[in-house]
């Protein structure tokens, strides 16, 4: 019994090997534009959503004949809002009105991807794709504002849908849920904020 589980084992990890030398790996430049929303978990004042902007490199990894596939890449993004901090007098009072926050991170995305190319040669002009899965995001930098602590980084998750266009293009829309804090008040014990945010990009790829 132990003799076939090994046998088992030693061939899934040999057709792993050979599925991932067959994958066709991708890799191009990529620009995109963002639209985030900050929520705390109380609603002690206003906040303005506010756009921001996000390039890197983008990959991706398929595995042919299947359409699944794995997107990643490293992104520089900026995501931030707009927070009425003098609607509040424990703020106000100490100089805070509205306080335009930007936030840059550097994100690293891992998606499953799944791209449809069984369209009798339609994919070779037009291919859509979907995928989903965790972007990890390390905060690079942030606004100067001493009432707030920030995270240092974030956890998010994301699901997006897309199209390749004339094989070397793709344009992509997605949502991340921001699934840790990215910031919080000094003086409050449990006043925090996270990210959701929209995503705009495109990529070429080589």
């Amino acid at each position: 019994m132990k003799r076939k589980i090994i046998t088992f084992l030693i061939a899934l990890v040999a057709l792993g090997g050979a599925s991932v030398a067959n994958a066709q790996f991708r890799w191009g430049p990529m620009v995109g534009v963002n639209f985030n929303k900050m929520t705390f978990k109380q609603d002690l004042f206003t906040v303005d959503q506010a756009f921001g902007e996000s390039a890197g490199v983008h990959a991706e990894m398929m595995f042919p004949g299947i359409g699944f596939g794995i997107d990643m890449g490293l992104f520089y993004e900026q995501r931030g809002a707009t927070l009425h901090m003098g609607e509040k007098l424990m703020w106000s009072s100490q100089g805070y009105g509205n306080e335009r926050l930007y936030i840059h991170y550097v994100d690293i995305p891992f998606h499953l991807k799944f791209k449809y190319t069984r369209l009798q040669g339609v994919e070779d002009y037009v291919a859509p794709f979907v995928y989903g899965g965790p972007t990890f995001s390390l905060q690079a930098g942030h606004s100067k504002c001493e009432a707030l602590k920030f995270s240092g980084g974030e956890v998010g998750l994301t699901a997006g849908i897309g199209a390749e266009v004339m094989k070397n293009w793709q344009i992509a829309a997605s949502y991340t849920w921001g699934m840790t804090y990215a910031l919080k008040a000094r003086q409050l014990a449990d006043f925090s904020a996270r990210n959701k945010t929209w995503d705009i990009r495109l990529t070429y790829f080589f």
